[in-house]
């Protein structure tokens, strides 16, 4: 697909759900998706079977909780395919309970892999995509970046601050055209949500399929024209009027 074949993507969180799904759509799309994962053989997994369809794509173990871990994944990428095209932060956790239960590690961990990731993968993929002259870099954000419930103020603050992260992202990046993008995501029909949350109605999910595509769609935009946000949420979404 124009726009997106030939291109060298790095999904993180790419083993399950909605980040194996991006990988998936990516890889039909023609291009060489990287499968970032702390759970590597999870990850080799989704890529041999993206590779049985004669699609392009490699496992790369990726802890986002780790700078060294990321600077090296990047620096990997570069080194065997002298380019990255694409950085999909994908990669969330969450610990679910009220602000006074919370432990100061839980708040640290998800900060980390939700907000700081994304923070790491930007440090060090935006010099390669400003010496190439392009890049794409989307955040998988969430509606609770635009409201709050009960149980959730990390995943909030989380959230939240990745949000804004992509607008000054996006701020910065335009000027050596790096496009930026925050999908903001309703609920899916993925382990993320039905591990935690076994009794909700998975009516009012989303496949995350449908996610992807829009991943898609936003990377096929035409050189000139940069998408900053994008709400893709059920029809009966109920985090969102």
């Amino acid at each position: 697909m124009e726009g997106i074949r030939g291109k060298v993507a790095i999904v993180t969180g790419g083993s399950r759900g909605l980040g194996e799904q991006i990988s998936r759509v990516l890889a039909e799309s023609g291009a060489t998706v990287i499968v970032g994962d702390i759970r590597t053989e999870l990850a080799q997994k989704v890529v041999d079977d993206i590779c049985a369809q004669g699609q392009q794509a490699e496992a790369l173990h990726l802890d986002l909780t780790d700078e060294g871990s990321v600077e090296m994944a990047i620096k990997n990428v570069i080194e065997k395919h002298g380019r990255l095209d694409v950085i999909v932060n994908n990669a969330g956790t969450d610990v679910t309970l009220p602000v006074d239960e919370l432990e100061v590690t839980d708040w640290d961990l998800v900060m980390d892999v939700n907000l700081r990731g994304p923070f790491l993968m930007a440090k060090y993929g935006f010099p390669p995509m400003k010496q190439q002259g392009e890049g794409h870099v989307i955040n998988i954000v969430s509606t609770a970046a635009k409201r709050a419930w009960p149980n959730a103020s990390v995943y909030h603050a989380s959230k939240w601050g990745l949000l804004g992260l992509s607008y000054a992202l996006h701020a910065e990046g335009r000027q050596d055209n790096i496009k930026v993008t925050a999908v903001i995501a309703g609920g899916m029909r993925t382990a993320f949500l039905l591990d935690r949350f076994p009794d909700i109605d998975v009516n009012n999910l989303q496949d995350p399929k449908n996610v992807a595509a829009t991943v898609r769609f936003v990377l096929t935009q035409p050189a000139e024209t940069v998408i900053p946000e994008i709400m893709v949420i059920p029809m009966r979404e109920t985090s969102w009027p």
